[in-house]
């Protein structure tokens, strides 16, 4: 079966036209193993400056990774002449500042997960955006992983014909009842960063852009650890934040779905993602939710006249990134500079927007009002 990407030209590096210069807000873990190490990689992008409340991390991210400028305040830094994209890295509840001075400077800006802890916040910004003509990118990266882009590419070409179901299972053997203390701001619902909305908003984002969004959900939303412990310290916290997540309803094409997300599983965990059709079947899974080094996706599926499911290779067009020693979970959000760079070379606009933010935000809080009413609720 033949397929076509649903990105330009996938089985070729972005044209390097311009360089894009990158402001960087924050360098805290996951600046550092993420966004600056992919970008440390690229050659479309130039880290040109760097803010961080703590001065000496700003300036020991700018010695180790070459960045030009280490400025004094995030206003100094979003109006920097020499920055074309401003990277808001900073915890959730910190976003908002940054993403007000971006979009105020005219810059375009890139904000992780999630944009803000509250969703009338998030349309605020949303539309300050849209009011001053600024793009803006989510990095919600796991849906430009080659072997979903493969099986979004196999669905369009009606591999399964109509689809009539979808169901995924996510797990990880974090946010139990004893966490690290990486994890302590996962306690606090004020943070809006549990399990499920993080993993939650972070696979749910690749499997409605494949599949298409919900007309109509019903859910259940249960904390079964009201009382964590900190691993490292000993510290006992009250908590009320979701540990899982039963979503379900109708997408727009007709088919049901079905969510599970799950924190504290010791065994098996991972990501399970089967698509049923009335001409096929398909199937993706991770070991790993969110992807360390070698942990890719496995697709599987059969046509109505095959006996069972079999591997499908991932064709290596899709595969944009020479090989490397990144976790995959990592080189997704290289797939997603990927393809912003190729935007800006074609015009197009295909990465994630705060409008999905805004939208993932929402399905969170309906799912919430779902699973506290027991009733049905149409999007």
């Amino acid at each position: 079966m033949s397929t076509s990407s649903t990105i330009a030209d996938s089985s070729a590096p972005s044209a390097n036209h311009t360089i894009i210069r990158v402001g960087l807000i924050g360098v805290g873990n996951w600046a550092l193993n993420g966004p600056v190490r992919v970008l440390s990689l690229m050659p479309q992008y130039e880290m040109a400056a760097v803010y961080s409340q703590r001065r000496d991390a700003a300036q020991s991210a700018a010695d180790t990774f070459g960045i030009r400028h280490v400025v004094g305040s995030i206003d100094e830094l979003v109006r920097h002449p020499d920055v074309d994209i401003v990277l808001v890295l900073t915890t959730g509840p910190q976003h908002e500042e940054a993403v007000r001075a971006a979009i105020a400077a005219g810059k375009t800006v890139y904000c992780e997960w999630p944009l803000t802890p509250d969703s009338k916040t998030s349309a605020e910004l949303v539309d300050l955006a849209a009011k001053a003509g600024v793009q803006t990118i989510l990095g919600t990266q796991r849906r430009f992983a080659p072997g979903l882009r493969y099986l979004k590419d196999l669905l369009g070409d009606g591999y399964v014909g109509r689809v009539r179901s979808v169901r995924m299972h996510v797990t990880v053997s974090g946010f139990g009842k004893n966490r690290s203390k990486a994890l302590r701001w996962s306690a606090f619902p004020e943070n809006f960063m549990g399990v499920t909305s993080i993993f939650g908003a972070h696979l749910m984002d690749p499997l409605f852009s494949i599949v298409g969004r919900p007309t109509e959900i019903s859910a259940v939303s249960v904390n079964q650890w009201p009382e964590i412990t900190i691993v490292e310290t000993g510290e006992e916290i009250s908590t009320k934040v979701p540990d899982q997540l039963l979503l379900q309803g109708i997408l727009a094409s007709g088919a049901v779905f079905a969510v599970h997300i799950e924190g504290g599983k010791h065994h098996g965990t991972g990501v399970q993602i089967d698509i049923t059709g009335d001409d096929g079947d398909l199937q993706i899974t991770n070991t790993s939710a969110f992807g360390d080094v070698g942990e890719e996706y496995n697709l599987f599926g059969a046509r109505v006249a095959d006996t069972k499911m079999a591997p499908l290779a991932v064709p290596a067009s899709y595969n944009w990134l020479p090989p490397s020693d990144l976790p995959s979970g990592v080189l997704e959000l290289a797939d997603l500079f990927e393809v912003h760079a190729r935007d800006l070379a074609s015009g197009s606009r295909t990465v994630p927007s705060f409008e999905d933010a805004l939208f993932m935000q929402r399905l969170l809080e309906q799912a919430a009002v779902s699973s506290a009413s027991g009733h049905r609720i149409k999007l």
